[in-house]
């Protein structure tokens, strides 16, 4: 009851023909399987490419933590914490704070 008869290949392939035409249905063909050809060469250079990172056991490069100083945004960098027994010099005054205005919200207050 569920066999593919032979009548009902020749009524899929006039159905076919009828709603792509005979000239694009080469060209269709022929550019699915330049498709699967290439899903195949990639999915065999994943499987390639798993493999080879399967057999290295040890990174190459190891990562190393930052030494330096981060820069708050804005270029202002903030003050290290003063040493024990350190004062500040008489008169001095920190620079004021900038608050921090985001750019997007800035853009959208400007329309």
């Amino acid at each position: 009851m569920g066999a593919l008869k032979p009548w009902h290949i020749i009524v899929f392939v006039v159905v076919l023909v009828l709603l792509f035409g005979a000239k694009r249905l080469p060209d269709a063909a022929r550019s699915l399987g330049r498709s699967l050809r290439i899903i195949k060469a990639e999915t065999k250079g994943l499987v390639d490419d798993n493999n080879d990172v399967a057999e290295k056991a040890e990174p190459q490069y190891s990562r190393q933590p930052i030494n330096g100083e981060i820069q708050q945004p804005g270029g202002y960098q903030q003050a290290p914490p003063p040493q024990p027994g350190y004062q500040q010099p008489q008169g001095y005054q920190p620079p004021p704070a900038q608050p921090y205005v985001d750019p997007v919200q800035q853009r959208t207050n400007d329309r």
